[in-house]
């Protein structure tokens, strides 16, 4: 048993902070692909530009009580089954690309059951390319006059990046070139593959309107494949040879003519926290034609395998990777600033899924159900992964998102953590017996509408003046024009030449010097008056030239000489203005100086008006408030006094009622009162005044009720029934209330004196006493002593004073 080897401890990485600024959702576009029949049953249906709405199949039951239910899922945008794929890149792919060349990261992939048109929908057919070659011919269009030349950007093994300058650059080219191995060949050079000719010729000539035209741009892209959790990259070369027999892991030979599988590829993070494939092939493209070209010779080694479902049925995961390096131009707008830190390197990921499928309906065995786990397995993680970054969104948890799973969403952690837009394209059959598949599909994808990312933030200027480029082309083309408006080329040499042959012209043409014969005496005269000719000729010249050059030294003294004195007498107006520029930068400063007190004062100014202007609002809030609570009481005070006058008037009328009531039972308690003390005078009269020898027998009252007698005459009749008693006198039994008056003799004179005509009424009340008696109240009294000779009788109705 082998001893464990111990691994190397690594450093935990520091986290990123969350990324700042506005979050943006996650975009999820659904696309509906045609019926391969039209008698086929149809389960899905548009309802609108941004809702689908789908229904169980007939024969299909979703609750066991066999009710139906038909569901609507609502997108950002929906495709129906006539909408063509520029109408799919304008609104999905276009504005990814605008953000690449911008500096900004995108991610788009597509997602659905096998079967549904995903790469279909990326990569396109003959005639009509998908969302890929538009991306690159988009880039292409916008950044054609301003590629850089090649190797000018190298890109690293750490997913970084390298400016070269263009020495440099041109070494590698040529070392390039002297490799013998097969160089990646340009659109320009060679003719175009027809296989996939129709893809890539867009007609729309897209690109993008603001482009820093200040930068050169270079574009390497990659494509790999994600096989049964294992990446590998589709550009490789190497692993695909044929090898010499040997044995396997298995113990059985490998025959000539068999391919050993390429090694698969590790995920590493580099500084900035992204996840990158180490030991990927990243080529430098410069067209449309040549990035297709690249891209379709990666597709070709990627596992396609024929299913009950799909005849072309994607084993794997596919992502093709577009790197766009961009770097500002110097100061002068020739060469690449050598600056890393302003080296701008965006990424845009096309990912094209394998589609979920399930194995009772594939009939997969084998590999096929290996590789159909392994994919569903990794579609499952995306959605695990999609669940947890939406519960932490929204419940405000902080659940670890279990991106190392799979490596699917391990390579693309970085954007759903805030490095780029991320964009989804949901693709969908709709025939009938993809129903249950489909539904998960909706579910899958409103759950993701869910879920927001962080929006990239714009990349910084580099500061230097904008249109170096064109400046600096406008300098050159000028200069070349005005070299040729001189007649001349550039170079200096050519103009000598030119020059030394025009002066040569103008000798005379020398004769022949061949003496061909002893006796010639013609040949050597004619030398001899030619060579004297131009002797003469360049004497003159040389006169000439001497004339010439001492005028011009006497030119050029006079020139020098005013110079001189336009130089004095520049330079006096100089010291002139220089002095008045002194003094006028002296009242300047002052003015300044004026300017910054004024400033200071109207700042102060302004402050206290800004004070005073608190204070008055203040003020006038105090004042308003004050007034409505003077309002408020005044009102209140009215109330108040309404209800005290109703309330004293209340209590003033209750009180004169009770007083009313309690004076007239006062009456009456005095009226009785004085009518018994009268009774029990009367009687104490009558007992006085009756003789001794008499004794009364007080009869019965049953016996003198029973035989009454008969009433006595008297002068003045009494109001009553009369009983004799038993001492010989008589009772009488009042059936009426009398008044029995008294007449004072005091009384009498006061009211016959003329000089008191009106009496008060206290004195009137004084002069009489009234007595009233209730009935059935029986007296008993003798009638002689009752009816005394000072009492007047008469009968009369009870009197209440007011």
């Amino acid at each position: 048993m082998k001893a464990a080897r111990a691994k190397t401890p690594r450093r935990p990485a520091l986290k990123k902070p969350p990324a700042p600024g506005p979050k943006d959702p996650v975009g999820v576009y659904c696309r509906v692909r045609p019926l391969s029949r039209q008698d086929q049953e149809c389960c899905i249906e548009v309802i609108s530009e941004t809702t689908v709405q789908i229904h169980p199949p007939d024969g299909y039951r979703v609750f066991r009580n066999g009710e139906y239910r038909e569901t609507q899922y609502s997108f950002k945008e929906v495709f129906g089954t006539l909408v063509v794929q520029k109408d799919v890149f304008d609104v999905v792919a276009k504005p990814l690309v605008e953000d690449l060349i911008r500096g900004k990261n995108g991610l788009l992939f597509t997602y659905g059951v096998t079967g549904s048109g995903k790469t279909h929908t990326m990569t396109g057919s003959p005639g009509d390319g998908g969302l890929l070659p538009r991306c690159l011919d988009m880039i292409f269009n916008s950044i054609g006059p301003f590629q850089a030349k090649r190797f000018v950007f190298k890109l690293d093994d750490k997913n970084g990046v390298d400016v070269q300058c263009e020495v440099d650059a041109l070494l590698e080219r040529q070392k390039r070139d002297a490799m013998p191995v097969p160089k990646t060949p340009s659109g320009n050079r060679r003719q175009i593959d027809p296989e996939f000719a129709d893809m890539i010729n867009v007609q729309d000539h897209c690109k993008v309107d603001e482009v820093d035209e200040d930068n050169v741009y270079s574009v390497f892209v990659s494509y790999i494949e994600i096989y049964n959790n294992y990446i590998y990259d589709l550009l490789e070369e190497a692993p695909f040879e044929q090898i010499k027999p040997k044995w396997n892991s298995c113990n059985t030979p490998v025959r000539n003519g068999d391919f050993i599988p390429p090694q698969s590829k590790i995920l590493r993070e580099d500084q900035n926290h992204n996840m990158y494939v180490t030991g990927c092939t990243e080529v430098e493209v410069k067209s449309t034609e040549e990035a297709f070209e690249v891209f379709w010779r990666g597709q070709k080694k990627r596992r396609i395998a024929n299913t009950q479902l799909n005849r072309e049925s994607s084993r794997s995961h596919s992502v093709f990777i577009i790197k766009l390096a961009q770097a500002p131009l110097d100061a002068d707008g020739d060469n690449v600033l050598q600056e890393k830190e302003q080296i701008t390197l965006s990424q845009l990921s096309l990912v094209d899924l394998a589609g979920s499928e399930r194995t009772n309906r594939t009939k997969a065995e084998g590999n096929r159900l290996r590789e159909a786990g392994n994919i569903n397995q990794s579609l499952m993680t995306l959605r695990t992964c999609i669940e947890v970054l939406r519960e932490n969104q929204m419940y405000g948890t902080n659940k670890m998102v279990p991106y190392r799973d799979s490596k699917l969403t391990h390579l693309f952690k970085n954007y759903f953590d805030g490095e780029g837009k991320v964009r989804m394209i949901v693709c969908v059959n709709p025939k009938a017996e993809d129903y249950e598949e489909s539904l998960q599909v909706m579910r899958f994808a409103e759950m993701t509408q869910e879920v927001e990312v962080a929006r990239p933030v714009d990349r910084p200027l580099c500061g230097l003046t904008p249109g170096r480029r064109f400046r600096n082309q406008a300098f050159k083309e000028e200069l070349a024009r005005k070299l040729e408006m001189r007649g001349g080329p550039i170079n200096g040499e050519t103009e000598e030449q030119s020059a030394s042959e025009i002066f040569l012209q103008s000798f005379p043409p020398l004769p022949s010097c061949e003496l061909l014969d002893p006796n010639d005496d013609q040949t050597l005269p004619k030398l001899i008056e030619v060579l004297e000719k131009r002797h003469k000729l360049r004497q003159m010249l040389s006169e000439e030239f001497a004339k010439n050059v001492l005028a011009f030294k006497t030119t050029l003294q006079e020139f020098d000489s005013s110079v001189i004195s336009k130089e004095n007498y520049i330079q006096g107006k100089l010291s002139e203005k220089e002095k008045t520029i002194a003094g006028q930068k002296m009242e300047l400063e002052r003015l300044e100086k004026k300017i910054k007190t004024l400033e200071y004062k109207i700042e102060i100014l302004e402050k206290t008006a800004t004070i005073y202007e608190e204070d008055k609002r203040n003020l006038q809030q105090e004042l308003e408030s004050k007034s409505q609570k003077l309002q408020r009481q005044a009102s209140d005070k009215r109330r108040l006094e309404a209800r005290l006058q109703g309330m004293v008037a209340e209590t003033t009328m209750k009180w004169e009622k009770e007083c009313e009531r309690r004076v007239a039972a006062k009456q009456l308690e005095m009226q009785n009162k004085l009518w018994v003390k009268d009774e029990k005078l009367k009687q104490l009269k009558a007992i006085v005044t009756e003789p001794k020898n008499e004794k009364p027998e007080r009869p019965s009252r049953e016996r003198d009720r029973e035989k009454p007698i008969q009433r006595s005459v008297s002068p003045s009749p009494v109001p009553g029934d009369v009983f004799k008693t038993r001492g010989g006198g008589q009772a009488v039994q009042f059936t009426e209330i009398e008044t029995l008056k008294q007449e004072s003799p005091t009384g009498r004179k006061r009211r016959s004196s003329p000089s008191n005509p009106d009496p008060p009424e206290d004195a009137a009340d004084s002069e009489w006493t009234d007595v009233e008696t209730r009935c059935s109240v029986a007296v008993e009294m003798r009638a002689g002593s009752a009816l005394g000779p000072g009492y007047q009788h008469h009968a009369q109705p009870k009197r209440r004073k007011p």
